[in-house]
């Protein structure tokens, strides 16, 4: 299992902000990880426990450069992960 890698950033978004209120956390992964790879990653780097992992996929959004070249950003992963009460991951 390559646990290195998995976890890209942390994202802090007002979101994010507000679920760090009900122990939940923002996660940037990588697209091939699953929920089981990000719940041992989560625990392995941070020093953890994590009850519940949500996962979200999004597709690049398509640009336009400046020489009208039509281009795509990269798809990504978020992960929402639910910790134990009075755990937290800290951000900064």
């Amino acid at each position: 299992m390559k646990q290195a890698g998995i976890i890209r950033k942390i994202q802090v978004t007002e979101k994010g902000t507000a679920l760090a209120e009900q122990n939940r956390f923002q996660l940037e992964v990588a697209t091939w990880a699953n929920k089981h790879e990000i719940k041992d990653a989560v625990e392995a780097q941070f020093g953890v426990h994590v009850l519940a992992v949500r996962t979200q996929n999004y597709a690049g959004k398509r640009k336009m450069t400046r020489t009208r070249h039509i281009t795509s950003r990269p798809d990504w992963k978020r992960a929402i992960v639910t910790l134990r009460a009075g755990e937290r991951i800290e951000a900064i």
